[in-house]
């Protein structure tokens, strides 16, 4: 069975606890979890993987966490084929402080991505949120899931069980029963 790597950078911890939460659901046998702080060393890592969930959140005027500048500096730079590989994005977004760059983390690394071939999926409608504006928009969807632990917290749970439904097709999760998941 192929793996799933779940790649994320978390400065608050936000973000590591969603990808956590994302491998418990899924589970720790099918998801090897990483910190680009601790556990990155360069990108060939990121290729050891088919399926890739990253995370991500957004600083400033809707940049990407300090974690990943680097990481997808040096594959704007170097060009990896990213060709064949199937990657969903996930990050929190504050909506009531930063509703003018709500998530918009996830924007620019669809960009960077999928010009280097990835094949993204797990876009959300944006109906179930509040915000100004976000560069995280395709065609009228997030192009990953968003979650807003400052403010919506309560939403979080059922927003990754949803999300996790619109991946089922694309990553190797058809069989699995999710963790915690209400009937």
């Amino acid at each position: 069975m192929a793996k799933i790597g779940i790649f994320y950078g978390s400065t608050s911890g936000v973000t590591e606890e969603i990808a956590t939460a994302l491998q418990e659901k899924l589970g720790k046998d099918l998801c090897d979890l990483f910190s680009m702080e601790d556990d990155f060393d360069e990108f060939s890592d990121l290729l050891e993987y088919d399926y890739l969930l990253l995370g991500c959140s957004t600083w400033g005027a809707g940049e990407v966490q300090n974690d990943w500048r680097d990481p997808l500096f040096e594959m704007e730079v170097e060009k990896p084929d990213f060709s064949g590989k199937t990657i969903a994005l996930f990050g929190p977004g504050d909506y009531v402080s930063h509703g003018m760059h709500f998530v918009g983390a996830l924007g620019v690394m669809y960009d960077i991505f999928t010009k280097l071939g990835a094949t993204v999926v797990g876009a959300v409608p944006t109906d179930d949120y509040t915000f100004e504006h976000s560069t995280a928009i395709r065609d009228g969807l997030f192009v990953g899931l968003p979650l807003d632990e400052i403010n919506e917290s309560e939403k979080t749970d059922e927003r990754l069980n949803r999300w996790i439904e619109i991946l089922r097709p694309h990553f190797p999760i058809e069989d699995r029963v999710l963790a915690g998941a209400s009937a």
